[in-house]
């Protein structure tokens, strides 16, 4: 119930998020989901894509570091409080968010929560046991999970 996710390491400079975005398309690479941080002269871009692997391949090849990274898709309501009700159980259990990013229209009155947690295994099984909708693979259309 774990996806996998493709983090880049790319430059904080004009051009560096076209350049992996440019690539991938080209590539027939299908972006399923996107979150860049920034962090000072770096930027962390993290991908949930259609391939995993041909999408690192890629970036290895434009010597952009690239890493894979297990993370963990939930479907929650798109209402006030939802998310703390999700978090609630997993702080009881003292699960800790490493980071997380969402996006809405997904799901029909329902927000997608990306997750990664210090106990991904011990999250998906408290998330499941609350009523969690837990996204797969195949709900994104990605073919390496």
């Amino acid at each position: 119930m774990k996806l996998k996710q493709i983090t880049v390491s790319i430059e904080n400079s004009p051009g560096r998020l076209y350049e992996v975005t440019q690539a991938l398309g080209e590539a027939g690479i299908n972006l399923r989901a996107l979150n860049l941080v920034d962090t000072g002269l770096f930027g962390q871009l993290r991908l949930l894509v259609s391939d995993v692997t041909a999408a690192r391949r890629i970036m290895m090849e434009k010597q952009m570091p690239a890493r894979i990274d297990d993370v963990v898709a939930a479907e929650i309501e798109d209402k006030p409080g939802s998310l703390a009700k999700v978090l609630k159980p997993l702080t009881e259990a003292k699960i800790n968010v490493i980071y997380t990013y969402a996006f809405v229209g997904a799901s029909a009155g329902n927000a997608v929560m990306i997750f990664r947690f210090d106990d991904n295994e011990k999250a998906v099984e408290i998330l499941l046991k609350n009523g969690v909708k837990i996204l797969d693979s195949e709900a994104f259309g990605m073919l390496d999970s």
